[in-house]
């Protein structure tokens, strides 16, 4: 793995995405991170969306934890100011050196409708954001700009990620997309792959605790015009998406089987996996996914 783009943080080969976390009270999750970091997991992104603000939301996770490398993914760039966002990177860039990588993405047209924001042109809209980031003046101690990792779906974003930040973190994806991304952003870029994870014994099984993941998904307009750019038949797509559509994004089975579909994401071209635990119960904190998955490791 180059490390180059990152800056010196080693984020190790496998992450977790835990967005059950956005439900539960800050000791729940202080718990979550500790455990994680115990079982020797190297990264922990997490959302933002109309949730738990990013910047107080990983200084939650960084002060309870010691090693872990805590990664945004994403904060919404229509959340805050190019200058709020470089500045509250680099607070804890500063106050835990060499642990903060700052994703930050473009969001939904709804989401950013929501916030009173205009989503008509996603990809300059981050390129300005990128270049008021770069000139964001501060007044703090001494601190640089943590690495910077973009949300990245289409080739445009993609190629902005390799000319301008560390790398992309693509979501809701295929091992096809994964390779994709890879052949546009080089060798040198930092790639994170999420893969959503469903332990489970049988593929019926599987498809009860994942549909609900895949319809939330597919009800987005950005990751259907992905898939259907990707070559996906839009009859594919309908929520909960078909038997192939699932097997093509979601890791599922028992430890062995999912092992085999990281792999597939590495050979892909990533760097690191992040594991995406989904859960039965989606309303409580996914320890019992963590430490299965924890040989991964």
């Amino acid at each position: 793995m180059s490390l180059t783009r990152l800056q010196g943080i080693d984020p190790g080969r496998i992450g977790v995405f835990a967005g059950p976390l956005n439900g539960q009270p800050a000791a729940a999750q202080r718990t979550f991170v500790r455990e994680m970091e115990r079982l020797g997991y190297g990264t922990l992104w997490y959302g933002e969306a109309l949730a738990q603000e990013a910047f107080a939301r990983g200084a939650i996770y960084l002060a309870a934890t010691e090693r872990l490398v805590i990664a945004s993914g994403i904060a919404n760039i229509w959340a805050r100011d190019a200058a709020a966002m470089a500045n509250g990177g680099r607070t804890l860039s500063e106050a835990w050196p060499g642990r903060f990588i700052l994703g930050i993405g473009v969001s939904h047209a709804p989401l950013v409708r929501l916030r009173g924001g205009d989503y008509g042109r996603p990809y300059s809209a981050m390129r300005t954001y990128l270049d008021a980031m770069d000139a964001a003046p501060w007044r703090g101690a001494a601190a640089a700009l943590p690495p910077v990792v973009l949300a990245a779906l289409g080739p445009r974003m993609a190629g902005l990620a390799g000319e301008r930040t560390a790398g992309a973190y693509p979501y809701f994806s295929t091992a096809a997309h994964v390779r994709e991304v890879r052949g546009i952003l080089g060798p040198e870029p930092f790639l994170a792959a999420d893969l959503p994870v469903v332990l489970a014994g049988d593929f019926a099984a599987a498809r009860v605790i994942g549909d609900r993941h895949l319809s939330a998904y597919l009800g987005s307009a950005n990751y259907r015009a992905n898939l259907l750019r990707l070559g996906w038949p839009e009859a594919d797509l309908q929520p909960p998406g078909s038997d192939a559509l699932f097997e093509a994004i979601v890791a599922w089975g028992d430890l062995d089987r999912i092992a085999d579909l990281v792999r597939e994401r590495f050979a892909a071209g990533a760097d690191q996996v992040v594991l995406n635990l989904v859960a039965a119960d989606p309303a409580a904190p996914p320890l019992d996914e963590l430490r299965a998955l924890a040989p991964l490791t």
